[in-house]
């Protein structure tokens, strides 16, 4: 079925989506309405988006759907749903929540999900499904940047626990978070052999986060340091093997990449419907804006970059949920996309004039929000170092 809520997928029939993902997409819509849309303002300028929101996700059941019933969860195995949820988000233009909500259920959990012990499993999937769990990952270090073999963080066996002294900084949900996948060093003298991954939560004694970053954008998520000083963390909160943290991250970093990209295309058809909208009201020289052949070629252009993306976006999702997409493939989504989101957002600004660059516009907001979109989850440049290793192998 194709979906029309959004002139820009209008251009190009999908075949992505079926008729019950369509439905599932109209309840994400009416609880983005009812729930996201109305208290954005108010998240901004508390840097963070309020808990509530995430335990009435949860109860939605749109927190984790992935998770099978014994914990809690819906056991959906198609990424379609987490995508479509995704693609809603983007189209409310709420950057801060479509950056959190699925950093949650499609970048954190699956650590968990995938590597965790049985007891790990039934002691925070169930609380991160309902929403009471807020989950993070703390990769990135002030030092290493996306630099992950040059982290410092230290995890050190004291037999029954690993003692972990460190910082993180950067992490989308820090400030929130309840539960922390977290990477960390646990034999120094093997490089990116010697990482390894473990599940810190909020209750351990010496773990502490730093005040929410002012951050150019994002307003509404919450950005944070973590530190961690000797903390002990339970050897059973140690995720799969100990070394293996490098390749695992390898692995799940592909998934992440497409989060990413899915929210960069997705925000872009917003900015762009959003413009559209305006140049269709906004009168100079005595005609609408839209009259101008400048401003319809510049449409023209955007909606047919965006339609591109759209298309190498829906293929990369097939991909995915067949197991077939590659990290490569993922890096291509990913930094183009973010790019395309980057300049579809400064062109949509230039097309609203001086409005465009008022925050109350959704394509001022959207101006901030998109830059970063660049640099996490891996720097574009990163993306095109592993895209390149593949095609000059």
């Amino acid at each position: 079925m194709v979906a029309t809520e959004n002139q820009t997928t209008e251009l190009i029939p999908r075949s992505l989506y079926s008729e019950e993902h369509v439905q599932f997409g109209e309840a994400v819509e009416q609880f983005i309405q009812l729930e996201i849309t109305p208290n954005n303002a108010e998240w901004e300028k508390n840097h963070m988006v309020s808990r509530e929101s995430w335990t009435k996700l949860g109860q939605q059941g749109f927190l984790a759907m992935q998770v099978p019933e014994e914990y809690g969860g819906l056991g959906i195995n198609d990424f379609r749903f987490n995508m479509m949820f995704i693609e809603k988000l983007g189209h409310s233009g709420c950057a801060g929540p479509a950056v959190g909500y699925p950093l949650h259920s499609d970048i954190v959990l699956p650590y968990i999900l995938h590597y965790g012990n049985e007891k790990t499993k039934q002691k925070y999937l169930p609380k991160m499904v309902l929403g009471e769990y807020i989950g993070a990952i703390a990769l990135t270090e002030p030092g290493a940047g996306s630099d992950l073999q040059g982290m410092r963080t230290s995890a050190i066996d004291k037999g029954d626990y690993y003692l972990v002294n460190g910082s993180k900084t950067f992490i989308t949900n820090g400030y929130l978070s309840d539960v922390v996948v977290v990477a960390a060093k646990t034999n120094p003298q093997l490089g990116a052999k010697g990482i390894s991954m473990l599940v810190i939560d909020k209750d351990m004694k010496g773990f502490s986060k730093g005040k929410p970053f002012d951050k150019i954008g994002l307003h509404a998520q919450d950005t944070c340091e973590l530190f961690f000083d000797n903390v002990e963390v339970p050897k059973e909160n140690l995720l799969g093997q100990e070394g293996s943290g490098f390749g695992y991250m390898m692995t799940e970093l592909a998934q992440e990449r497409l989060v990413v990209a899915q929210s960069a295309v997705s925000l872009s058809e917003a900015y762009l419907k959003s413009t559209i909208e305006y140049v269709k009201e906004r009168m100079a020289f005595g005609k609408k804006i839209a009259e101008f052949q400048n401003t319809r070629y510049k449409l023209a252009e955007l909606a047919t970059e965006i339609a591109m993306g759209r298309v190498f976006m829906d293929r990369c999702v097939e991909l995915h949920n067949e197991g077939k997409c590659d990290a490569a493939t993922a890096s291509m989504a990913k930094y183009k996309l973010t790019d395309l989101q980057c300049k579809v957002a400064d062109e949509c600004v230039q097309l609203h004039g001086g409005y465009g660059y008022m925050w109350e516009y959704l394509v001022g907001r959207g101006y901030a929000d998109a830059r970063v979109q660049r640099i996490y989850a891996g720097t574009n440049e990163i993306m095109k170092e592993l895209i390149s290793r593949k095609i000059l192998k």
